[in-house]
């Protein structure tokens, strides 16, 4: 129930019109995945209380740095295929596939093939949030 909870509410945002700077529109997330020569590429998507959305791309060999997870997780793989590691156990995530993580598991997430890999980061509730 959780998991389907999460979907709908990725495609909720994704399908809910963003304001830019000069007219409102749609972000396609496949379109405009934030990929970058200089490391993981990012771009936030929604940042409230009850909320925080990033898009993250990673190009062949590229790496998400070890870390711990300051909220709940929820990953979804739009494009491509990684390896996120979980407290030590590495989990191969290909397009398609959401990946839960629980609150402070160390974590991080390589792009170990020859193509380029995105995916959306959800955390609930917005990290700013945990512990007040």
């Amino acid at each position: 129930m959780k998991k389907l909870f999460v979907a709908a509410l990725l495609i909720a945002c994704i399908c809910i019109p963003v304001q830019a700077e000069e007219e409102a529109g749609l972000e396609n997330l496949l379109e405009m995945a934030p990929y970058s020569d200089k490391g993981m590429g990012k771009r936030k998507l929604v940042d409230e209380d009850y909320l925080w959305m990033m898009q993250a791309a990673l190009k062949p060999g590229q790496i998400v740095p070890q870390h711990n997870a300051n909220s709940n997780v929820h990953i979804i793989i739009l494009d491509g295929e990684v390896v996120i590691n979980l407290s030590g156990k590495d989990v191969t995530a290909k397009k398609g596939d959401l990946v839960p993580v629980a609150f402070k598991t160390a974590m991080n997430i390589k792009n170990k093939t020859e193509a380029n890999a995105t995916f959306v980061i959800i955390k609930t509730p917005n990290p700013g949030q945990m512990g007040k």
